[in-house]
């Protein structure tokens, strides 16, 4: 591994040499590839649209996620940042240097990328949902839809692969993995129906049986003296500013994240607000539909303003899980919820 880990240090050497103009832009196209956005961005706009597609979404971004997460703990993939300045591979020189940058360090394993898995699965998922809309035999439009969609999905891809690189928190393999990872798991949910139709209580263990399986891991592990956390010390310890070091890019904190929208997910699919609005004589017009887009996208903007205290690890892990919680619940049920009574009262008044 030594020698692929010391290729990938060329190639990130490389892109910060001679990409640097094009900082702002891959520093953009990270963003594009954190899996918060797909909870605070790509949910809302399709949930209003399709409540299938959204809930799909939600369900691949959870389990990739989770898959990631177990991926991480098996491969012990090192980051270049950290790699370059513990490895015994350049013995006879100095080590290479390397630009950090505020969201360089985090402090999971590296392997496979989670950004490129998160946002490989969600994009593949949404192409294909897109296509399968048009019902008729594919003709002339649809060979050009289907190329624009996955031109921009290769696009926005490779352009969220080459800006973890960038910032060296990537080797090039653990993002190509990541991507493929991605796909596999949005194939495979292509497939399962059965999600529509789950209650809460199928969430509920759901939920459960993702904590269980991931203390279960890292318990079992520990007590033979393997640290499934090792990597949390070194991103400590190599990061150039302490201050890039944030506890939400910590393996549990992500883990906690995605149960907690999960169980929101299906508090709110299986309430009333979700069932008088969104199945109610206004959710198939598209006035409604364009209102709860705007509506959940301007909530959750300010709800990214609330901060959760990091002092106490344990506190912050369950004020964490409220606050995932509160984000599919926000657009399956409160917003939608308020904007029907809105339109119910607007018709009273007009008649």
């Amino acid at each position: 591994m030594d020698f692929v880990h010391s290729n990938g240090v060329l190639v990130i050497q490389h892109l910060q040499k001679n990409y640097r103009d094009y900082q702002s832009f891959l520093h953009f196209m990270s963003s594009i590839g954190d899996p918060r956005n797909i909870f605070l961005v790509y949910f809302p706009l399709w949930f209003p649209l399709s409540h299938v597609v959204g809930t799909k979404i939600i369900w691949v971004a959870v389990i990739g996620d989770f898959a990631n997460l177990i991926f991480k703990w098996i491969l012990f993939g090192h980051r270049p940042y950290w790699w370059v300045q513990e490895t015994q591979f350049y013995q006879n020189s100095s080590h290479p240097h390397l630009e950090q940058f505020p969201i360089t360090c985090e402090t999971g394993p590296g392997s496979p990328s989670g950004h490129a898995m998160c946002s490989s699965c969600v994009w593949y998922l949404m192409v294909t949902s897109a296509l399968r809309y048009k019902d008729n035999p594919p003709n002339r439009l649809y060979w050009v839809t289907w190329s624009v969609l996955w031109t921009a999905f290769w696009v926005i891809q490779i352009s969220v692969c080459i800006s973890r690189i960038f910032i060296a928190t990537h080797f090039p393999h653990q993002v190509v993995l990541g991507v493929f990872a991605g796909m596999l798991v949005a194939e495979v949910f292509q497939h399962m129906p059965c999600i529509q139709t789950a209650n809460l209580q199928v969430y509920l263990k759901i939920s459960l049986l993702l904590l269980s399986t991931a203390l279960s891991f890292y318990l079992t592990l520990k007590m033979i003296n393997v640290d499934l956390l090792w990597s949390v010390p070194k991103a400590r310890k190599w990061c150039a500013n302490p201050e890039w070091v944030h506890l939400d890019s910590s393996p549990f904190a992500g883990l906690v994240r995605n149960l907690g929208v999960l169980f929101g997910l299906g508090l709110g699919i299986n309430s009333q607000m979700f069932t008088q609005s969104c199945k109610g004589k206004n959710s198939c017009k598209t006035g409604f539909k364009v209102a709860c887009m705007a509506g959940t996208l301007a909530a959750l903007q300010l709800y990214e303003f609330v901060t959760i205290p990091t002092q106490a690890e344990f506190l912050f892990y369950v004020l964490t899980f409220c606050k995932s919680s509160v984000v599919p619940l926000t657009v399956v049920a409160f917003i939608p919820y308020i904007i029907n009574l809105l339109m119910g009262s607007q018709e009273e008044k007009s008649k």
